[in-house]
């Protein structure tokens, strides 16, 4: 599955995770990703791990992350 680096704090008015930082575009390049509307990925950050869904927000004009944060796990040991 396709792993994600996000800031979960910088979520868009929605709760979506935004797929822009500077992380995201490092694991989306080296992956060699090209994202598209439903594509199902895993998202971390430095402490949680969870699914998200690949969408993308007209309103922003950039890729996020629809996710439900109460399906959150502790992060893999092996990031």
């Amino acid at each position: 599955m396709i792993s994600i680096y996000v800031d979960f704090q910088d979520a868009d008015p929605e709760g979506r995770a935004r797929l822009n930082t500077v992380g995201s575009i490092e694991d989306l390049n080296r992956q060699g990703v090209v994202l598209k509307d439903g594509l199902v990925v895993r998202l971390y950050d430095d402490e949680f791990e969870l699914q998200g869904i690949v969408e993308f927000s007209g309103r922003e004009h950039m890729w996020v992350a629809r996710h439900n944060w109460e399906d959150r796990k502790p992060l893999r040991q092996d990031e």
